[in-house]
């Protein structure tokens, strides 16, 4: 689903499984682990909502930067431009 909506990557309050395929693909994701079971699903989710987990409000509109050392979020865009 990612890979088709053109996002460049996902930032789950929980853990992840098949990691090792969710590394092979062209697509940033962060998690707090990983588990060997399948999870249950509830519901479908929702869209532009506020969401704040790990002491951080995820805004739409904001812009997230992460790397292999964590996750900043930023009202602004930050990146630089050469010149």
């Amino acid at each position: 689903m990612a890979q088709k909506n053109n996002w460049s990557g996902i930032v789950v309050n929980g853990c992840i499984r098949d990691s090792k395929i969710i590394g092979t693909i062209s697509i940033g994701v962060k998690a707090w682990g990983t588990h060997p079971l399948k999870s249950a699903k509830t519901h479908m989710g929702e869209r532009g909502r506020d969401v704040t987990f790990a002491g951080v409000e995820f805004v739409p509109g904001h812009y997230l930067y992460a790397d292999e050392d964590g996750i900043i979020v930023s009202e602004s865009d930050l990146t630089v431009s050469s010149k």
